[in-house]
Parts: C-alpha cells; sequence; structure tokens
C-alpha cells in the first residue's frame, strides 16, 4: 500500500512540474524572448530596429559595442557591457542596431522580473551551438531587491562561469544599478557604505564594457532630426524643420534621439508618410 502511495505521488508531482525547454527553430529566427513559468524561448518574428547610421552624437559607444560584439561573433573574447545613461539617448536602440549589424548571433531579451531564471536558461544554452546575447533593457534595482544575485553569479561567480557562446548586454539609466539615495543614506550612517551596498554596486563593476549616454546638445538633436527626415523622405524646408524641431523639445523639456524620433513621427503623419 506503501509503495502505491508513493507511486500516486510521485505521478502527481511530475504532472506539477512544467515540460522540458524545447528549443527552438533558431533556423527561423535570429531574436527571442525569454519567458519562464514555464520556461519557454518565444522566436521574434521582427524585430524593432533602428538603422545604425540614424544613431547620430553616439558614435564612440557605437563604435565600441560594434568591436566587442563582431569579436564574439567571430569567437573570440569579449565583455559583457552595461550601458549607462540619459534616457531617450539610444542604448537600446543601439543593442539592438548592433545586433541586426553583426551576423552570426541570436540575441534573447529577458526581462528585469525574471531575472531569477536566468541560469536556467544560460544552463540550457550551454554547449548549444550558436552564439547567445542575451538582453536586460532599463535594469535597475530597488532598496530590498534581490534579483541582483542572480545576475552576478552570471557575470563573473559560480564554478562553471559564463558559457563561451553567451554574452550579456544590459541598459540602465543609473551607473551602478541601484539608486543615488540609498549609497548616499547608508554612507550617512558610518564612514563606509553598508555590506548590502557594496555588494550592489560591485555588480556593476563585473561588467567589462561601461558605455555612457549622456544628453545631447541641440546642434546634435538637429542632427538626428536631419537623418530621420532623409531616411525617410519627409519632404520639408530645413528652416520649417529647424524651427518645429526646436518646439517640440521645448514643449517636451528634455533633447534625446527619443524626442527627434517623436517629432519626426508626428511629422510624418501629418505629411501622410509612414516610418516603417
Amino acid at each position: 500500500m506503501k509503495a502505491k502511495g508513493l507511486k500516486r505521488i510521485v505521478a502527481a508531482l511530475e504532472r506539477l512540474s512544467p515540460p522540458p525547454l524545447t528549443d527552438p527553430e533558431f533556423g527561423l529566427a535570429d531574436a527571442f524572448v525569454w519567458e519562464c513559468d514555464p520556461d519557454a524561448l518565444r522566436a521574434v518574428a521582427r524585430v524593432n530596429t533602428v538603422e545604425i547610421g540614424l544613431l547620430v552624437g553616439i558614435e564612440r559607444a557605437r563604435d565600441t559595442l560594434l568591436a566587442n560584439t563582431r569579436q564574439f561573433a567571430a569567437g573570440l573574447p569579449a565583455n559583457n557591457v552595461l550601458l549607462w545613461g540619459a534616457r531617450g539617448m539610444g542604448k537600446s536602440s543601439l543593442v539592438k542596431a548592433v545586433h541586426a549589424e553583426v551576423s552570426g548571433i541570436k540575441i534573447i531579451e529577458i526581462q528585469r522580473e525574471d531575472l531569477p531564471s536566468i541560469g536556467r536558461l544560460m544552463n540550457h544554452l550551454r554547449g548549444l551551438n550558436h552564439r547567445f546575447l542575451l538582453f536586460c533593457d532599463d535594469l535597475s534595482f530597488d532598496h530590498d531587491d534581490s534579483h541582483y544575485k542572480s545576475l552576478k553569479a552570471v557575470l563573473d561567480g559560480g564554478i562553471e562561469g559564463r558559457p563561451d557562446n553567451v554574452l550579456f548586454y544590459a541598459t540602465s539609466n543609473r551607473r551602478h544599478l541601484m539608486p543615488r539615495d540609498m549609497i548616499e543614506n547608508e554612507q550617512q550612517k558610518g564612514i563606509n557604505p553598508s555590506e548590502s551596498v557594496e555588494e550592489k554596486v560591485s555588480l556593476s563593476d563585473r561588467f567589462g564594457l561601461w558605455l555612457g549616454f549622456h544628453p545631447c546638445s541641440q546642434d546634435e538633436y538637429l542632427a538626428m532630426v536631419a537623418g530621420y527626415c532623409d531616411a525617410l523622405g519627409l519632404e520639408i524646408s530645413l528652416e520649417q524643420q529647424r524651427v518645429e524641431a526646436i518646439e517640440w523639445q521645448q514643449t517636451r523639456g528634455a533633447r534625446s534621439g527619443r524626442v527627434a524620433w517623436q517629432y519626426v513621427t508626428d511629422l510624418a503623419g501629418r505629411l501622410g508618410k509612414t516610418t516603417s
């Protein structure tokens, strides 16, 4: 009787356990989204990508990220990368544009809240006959957030280490991935930050490359607008374009690549053109 009871329990647990992760058709797509509960890689048919030549004012970051990604695609040593800085200045657009520019790698987007499952994803990708770029957009951690521990082991720690066929790129508005007031509050309590602060600050140190993005000048902003207009074939005089673009950024209270694109999207709509 006991044996039968144990068999029923085992069978019930097997029914409750998630099915094993199966590989998608990697030959049919170059981009995927990681989903957990249950674990799955969902293919993305069309990536929302900006042509790399349209990304103005971030040439240094562009060239560095391109070189690092090409090294990785060629099977050479390459670094995990943190792209940090001003909002709307093209951090995530650059990652997607570089992926489109460099052949031979698959990109997998993972959400910040799914980081605790990243170890399972890495173990599954280890040894596969493809090279994978894991991408986490808008990465940051709050005061009581422990998700960073999962990422920390992936970037640098653990006995197995990061698989040779996997690289990790992340974007963030924060250089140290944590609220500034947390660092300041902890420092006010004593001479040195607490161990928890040190632990979180050290996370950003595990990215081999830091690429900074800073607010653009008006000339750079107008160059972005002009580049988008040329690429989309929007016919408008340079003077009208300049006046409207400046008025648009003044109403938004900011200048950035995102604001430039939003103005151009509005302009294209008024002219009866598409942006795709």
